[in-house]
């Protein structure tokens, strides 16, 4: 039986995450800076056990029941305090959305929003795995470049004239404003009140995917959420339990309008009902008991630790002619080779010889305009394996360097 004749049209917008493809050539000796996985010794383990312990005991025919589509009551009610004490004042016409991670919760706001034909803006580059989910919604994406403060606002508002002159609809601008995925770029407070002025102007809604904002380590003060700047309603604000306590939980929320969350939540019960009851009691528990809050410092100390030993490693290593970015937040270094590099081609030799991994930079564009770029995570890697996997990396790139000189 061919069942590529009964597949949906739609599976042909489904593409392997190129990432996740990647950890399948990663064996034991060789150093990877591919994956996007926290370091597992922030998993503030110990106190996971003892309150999932305390939760089976005390809530245990809850914690094990069906739920609300929207959330745990009690899991929403600390992530209102835990929002409020990081800088977002939680609204009277708000909610809040628990999603099977953020993942999820990009793929809902996919559903909800999107029509095809649609215009949606992203930074670029993006996440990759949003230009994923929203892709499957058949939108047309427009990526907006990027410096070193982030997106930038006059490009913005010659692309959205440029739509709305060819008579496109624009449903809403995503952006990654802290500790961006892939670039590590931090918006600057200049960009942030630019850009939030020009959705209004505009009438667009912007959706700001926050993973990062929890462990900001740079030097100088976190730029406020968008959502904490937000006085129209505009900013549909996300995050996660992944960055901040551990993936494995599978835990995200999104705070918005209720009439957002309410469309949020109708999507929701068709795909899974709801977010697993367990974890999300025992997610409220660690909020309430302070855990989360107490290790996030540890967190920051974790990352800036190993993001320092990266930075310094490609100081001593790196050849002229390739530069990088230097993360405040976040889990990952951009790396940018010259302009006529293809890092895809690269990747094989930086594997097979120098047994060393990242991943490519042309996915990370909507329109895979660019391929000379890298992502690289410094968060997973163990410090030893930091300033190897560095040197083996260079050795790859001023190997494929001399073969394509032009």
């Amino acid at each position: 039986m061919d069942i590529n004749k009964l597949l949906a049209g739609r599976t042909k917008l489904m593409r392997a995450s190129e990432i996740r493809e990647l950890l399948k050539w990663v064996t034991e000796d060789v150093i990877s800076f591919g994956g996007g996985m926290p370091d597992p010794s922030s998993f503030p383990i110990n106190e996971i056990i003892e309150v999932t312990r305390d939760v089976l005991t005390t809530k245990g025919d809850k914690a094990l029941q069906y739920g609300a589509t929207g959330g745990v009551p009690e899991l929403k009610e600390e992530l209102m305090r835990f929002m409020n004490k990081g800088g977002i004042g939680t609204l009277g016409d708000h909610d809040v959305i628990i999603t099977v991670g953020s993942q999820e919760a990009l793929d809902l706001l996919g559903r909800v929003l999107i029509d095809p034909g649609d215009y949606i803006i992203t930074e670029s580059p993006t996440y990759l795995a949003a230009i994923q989910a929203f892709r499957i919604y058949e939108p047309r994406i427009v990526g907006v470049p990027m410096d070193g403060e982030g997106i930038i606002i006059e490009e913005l508002e010659r692309r959205i004239r440029e739509i709305r002159e060819g008579g496109g609809r624009i449903k809403f601008i995503y952006v990654i404003p802290t500790g961006q995925n892939p670039t590590g770029i931090t918006m600057s407070m200049e960009r942030r009140k630019a850009l939030l002025e020009v959705a209004s102007e505009y009438d667009l809604l912007v959706i700001e995917d926050d993973p990062y904002g929890y462990i900001y380590f740079g030097n100088d003060s976190q730029p406020s959420r968008l959502k904490a700047m937000d006085s129209e309603g505009r900013v549909i604000y996300m995050s996660t339990f992944s960055k901040i306590a551990a993936p494995g939980l599978r835990l995200g929320w999104v705070y918005a309008t209720k009439e957002i969350i309410r469309w949020l939540e109708l999507a929701k019960q068709s795909v899974d009902l709801h977010t697993s009851t367990l974890n999300q009691y025992i997610a409220a528990e660690l909020l309430r008991r302070g855990v989360i809050e107490r290790n996030i410092p540890r967190i920051k100390e974790i990352y800036r630790t190993k993001r320092d030993l990266m930075l310094q490693a490609l100081s001593e290593y790196m050849q002229d002619g390739v530069t990088w970015t230097k993360p405040s937040a976040g889990m990952f270094i951009w790396l940018s080779l010259p302009d006529h590099a293809d890092t895809s081609k690269l990747l094989e030799i930086a594997i097979k010889k120098y047994r060393v991994a990242y991943v490519p930079g042309r996915s990370f564009y909507p329109n895979g305009e660019r391929g000379n770029d890298m992502r690289l995570n410094f968060t997973y890697p163990k410090p030893q394996e930091i300033f190897e996997g560095v040197r083996r990396l260079s050795l790859a790139i001023s190997e494929y360097l001399r073969e394509i000189k032009p």
